[in-house]
């Protein structure tokens, strides 16, 4: 009886070929650049309790009461595999005691596990990107995490977005702010969107970023937060924009950018591709490439003592979008047998020129003539052919003549 082979679940992916170059390059440069900024490095569980999850992004959001991959475990304990990464590194924050390291500055990447729809750029298994800040109230922790954000998406060579800033202000301006929404769009409830009718009371933040043309009309005149922040918020944020325009990030402020969790403060932010930009067009409706903001209470959520924290994230699959395919870098040097009785001398070369620093692929199966031509078809710096000829040749060196050969072509002829 036949065995049909099971396809991949809906919404994951494999990843090969130029497309897995532009996704290491993604990740490659994150390293480089959170160590520029001396980021620690930090890994966490792919699952924790639910708990963790349900307390700290609410039990109301979309992700915990429709997205989250729940399960119960053999003890009959609930456990949740991770739908983003502040939840668990806070977690970890209050119970590891890291607090002793604070201002802690932590870096993380890997997959992540949410069960919505799929689309482009959009998967239940994806990945992400992650820094946070834990520990540091002084503003200029938001612009060091953002001039980190901007110059990675330099160095992965989008430019053509812009960062979008505003604030939350503290716990009174928000409370303040929120109940002027909550009195504002009481006034036009029935003729908002179901959706937003159901935000109105518990989550009326949210409904100055609904996408519904219902709500739209109402929108452009809606409180402004700016009315209600209190001296600290106002000149907390001035020095959040001073403290860019000195880093030389270019910003705009974006009045409508929200978070609708009540432990958000002060700084919101996302990179967003400019209008009509290539960016634009590539991720299509899934506009942000970047985002985050400032929590400062969501350790309290956790049974913590009040923190001050700040962090963003952003999806690796988006910003290998971004960076388009990416050709598999060129071996240093390509060595073929065209002889078995020079197999032992090619693999002892092998290994000298990988100790040294030298990346290298062998090619030792087929016919000689074989061998060669696949050789000759690697894209490599070098290629070392050995052989044995009627002259007795010991092998040829051939390449391309640039830099790399002429350093490996050096290393090999001198002895090394």
């Amino acid at each position: 009886m036949s065995k049909k082979t099971p396809h991949a679940i809906r919404g994951t992916q494999d990843i090969f070929g130029a497309d897995a170059e532009a996704f290491a390059f993604v990740v490659e440069t994150f390293e480089r650049v959170r160590r520029l900024y001396r980021f620690r490095r930090v890994e966490m569980p792919v699952f924790e309790k639910t708990e963790v999850f349900a307390r700290s992004l609410g039990e109301t959001t979309d992700v915990v009461s429709k997205e989250m991959y729940s399960f119960e475990d053999r003890g009959g304990e609930s456990l949740t595999l991770r739908p983003e990464f502040t939840a668990g590194i806070a977690r970890a924050f209050l119970t590891n005691g890291w607090q002793q390291y604070a201002p802690l500055k932590v870096a993380t990447h890997g997959p992540l596990f949410r069960y919505e729809r799929p689309q482009k750029g959009r998967y239940r298994q994806f990945h992400q990107i992650d820094a946070e800040v834990i520990g540091a109230a002084e503003p200029q922790a938001d612009v060091e995490l953002l001039a980190m954000a901007d110059q990675l998406l330099r160095e992965l060579g989008i430019h053509d977005v812009t960062l979008h800033l505003n604030t939350l202000g503290d716990a009174a301006s928000r409370e303040a702010w929120r109940a002027a929404l909550i009195e504002y769009f009481r006034a036009v409830k029935d003729q908002l969107s179901e959706e937003s009718q159901q935000r109105l009371e518990k989550n009326p933040l949210r409904i100055l970023d609904s996408k519904d043309p219902r709500d739209k009309p109402f929108l452009a005149d809606a409180p402004k937060i700016d009315a209600y922040l209190s001296e600290e918020a106002s000149a907390f944020f001035a020095a959040v924009t001073s403290g860019l325009d000195a880093a030389g990030v270019k910003w705009v402020r974006a009045e409508s950018l929200v978070r609708g969790l009540d432990y958000y403060r002060h700084t919101a932010f996302e990179f967003i591709p400019d209008e009509g930009s290539v960016s634009a067009a590539a991720l299509g409706s899934q506009s942000t490439v970047l985002g985050g903001g400032r929590y400062d209470g969501l350790m309290e959520s956790l049974g913590g003592p009040p923190t001050p924290a700040v962090g963003w994230a952003a999806g690796i699959e988006r910003l290998a979008m971004l960076v388009g395919a990416r050709q598999e870098v060129k071996a240093d040097a390509v060595v073929v047998v065209e002889n078995d009785d020079r197999l032992a001398e090619a693999i002892n070369l092998m290994g000298r020129l990988r100790s040294a620093g030298f990346s290298s692929e062998l090619v030792a199966s087929g016919s000689p003539r074989k061998r060669f031509d696949k050789a000759k078809k690697l894209p490599s710096h070098t290629l070392v052919s050995f052989a044995v000829t009627e002259e007795g040749s010991p092998m040829r060196v051939m390449g391309d003549g640039g830099k790399r050969h002429m350093a490996v072509e050096s290393f090999i002829l001198s002895g090394h």
